[in-house]
């Protein structure tokens, strides 16, 4: 029997509409049976996600007035979904506990749990299914990691007895039961999780676009859909800055080959983006699969005669980073070069101790610093058996004046990393992607 998870963003669940929405998406498959929400997100372009407005419940948590006028705009935002659909739930009592829990001083992770906890109560008697506590489903250790196994087992043997039911995303329980969660996005996560545990044969991932698209359509007009992808390049694609869906959400199903569908919930007839386990033959119709890439890094570039050969080099610069504490994103390699690509936010206020400390340890001939770069991934399975792969997506920089300062192929064949000027990051994906597109 199909058993489908259905995690729904923050923006399919802004508005009582969008409520409406959801259900007849459930409605329209009886193996949607599970189903994450996240906190609403905007309604409209100058309105503020529920999740923002907690955040600031955080800071003015010490503060009766200032906490009143932020919580007022939460009350409304669930009381006109509840009024609108005439859902037969008192969710002003939970509403004036969350109040009085935060003016009692909870903890941030609980506060900004609250949008999920709150929009998973209205949603579940909207739709008639059992509301579940992700509190007691999905534990961390108190170091903040996952205890999937915990995790996993408590799924399984609650919801393999509840046939259909709504489980907050985002959120979980420390040892002690109080609240946690995850980074931002990891309602993503939840979903996945649930999925595992109650061996689903399809994790739905419903958002506000119509799936992958092959580059960032703020960037690239009328942008191709990805139709398939691997687990693999949806890592790769995430890590670069493709925010569809969150990058760790792949985890929990992938030992278990578990496929992710990306819908659209304002347009349910779309295909989306189907995530499978692996790709035997990829599309021969794109040679790549999409272009991703973040602005904001520095390179160290260190230069020295025969480094090949010097016993405990590369392992002396990263003690280097390992003792400043900062951590690197690539390390493209020559016979005697190595660079460091590392992001502003790691490096910052270190640059000069980094860069001395290496000078000490490892006596390179020469060691030159690049900052204001932009790193961009071109990732696809097909890139490994198409010949000239390279030559396309050089050239195509070339054709547009795009100077390459950094190249680092990964030994897999499943990307091609350059490196360019922060102010040529958009000319330059709008190339590549011409390149192989136009």
């Amino acid at each position: 029997m199909s058993v489908v998870v259905c995690k729904f963003g923050g923006s399919s669940l802004s508005s009582a509409e969008q409520f409406k929405k959801v259900k007849n998406i459930i409605e329209a498959d009886s193996s949607r049976k599970y189903v994450v929400p996240s906190a609403p997100g905007k309604r409209f372009k100058d309105d503020i996600k529920v999740t923002d407005l907690l955040n600031k419940c955080v800071r003015f948590k010490e503060e009766p007035s200032k906490l009143e006028s932020v919580f007022s705009l939460i009350r409304e935002r669930y009381n006109e979904i509840k009024d609108i659909l005439n859902i037969d739930i008192n969710i002003d009592e939970h509403m004036n506990k969350v109040k009085k829990d935060i003016l009692g001083g909870a903890s941030r992770h609980y506060i900004l749990s609250r949008g999920e906890y709150l929009n998973g109560l209205l949603l579940a008697a909207y739709l008639g299914f059992e509301f579940v506590d992700a509190a007691k489903l999905v534990f961390f250790y108190e170091d903040g990691r996952l205890d999937f196994e915990s995790t996993i087992g408590a799924i399984h043997k609650t919801l393999k007895n509840i046939e259909r039911a709504v489980v907050p995303g985002f959120y979980g329980s420390f040892p002690d039961g109080s609240i946690a969660t995850f980074s931002r996005g990891g309602s993503d996560v939840t979903g996945s999780l649930v999925t595992r545990g109650v061996n689903a044969t399809l994790y739905e991932n419903w958002t506000d676009v119509s799936g992958f698209m092959m580059a960032d359509p703020r960037i690239v007009d009328n942008v191709k859909i990805i139709k398939k992808l691997s687990y693999a390049e949806l890592r790769e694609l995430s890590y670069m800055g493709a925010t569809v869906l969150h990058e760790d959400s792949i985890f929990p199903v992938r030992d278990a080959g578990i496929p992710i569908c990306v819908k659209n919930t304002n347009r349910p007839q779309d295909e989306g983006t189907l995530i499978v386990p692996y790709i035997d033959r990829p599309d021969p119709e794109h040679t790549i699969t999409g272009i991703a890439g973040k602005k904001g890094f520095t390179v160290i570039h260190v230069e020295k005669d025969m480094m090949n050969g010097e016993i405990g080099f590369v392992r002396r610069i990263l003690s280097v980073l390992e003792d400043k504490n900062v951590s690197f994103e690539h390390i493209p390699t020559g016979i005697d070069t190595l660079s460091l690509v590392i992001s502003d936010g790691e490096i910052a206020g270190k640059t000069e101790d980094v860069i001395n400390a290496i000078a000490q340890r490892c006596n390179p001939d020469k060691i030159e610093v690049a900052k204001d770069l932009a790193v961009i991934a071109t990732v696809g399975h097909g890139m490994s058996s198409s010949i000239g792969v390279s030559a396309t997506l050089f050239s195509g920089l070339a054709k547009e004046g795009i100077n390459i300062r950094m190249i680092d192929q990964g030994s897999s064949e499943l990307n091609i990393i350059v490196g360019v000027e922060n102010d040529h990051f958009e000319k330059a994906i709008r190339a590549i992607y011409e390149a192989f597109e136009g």
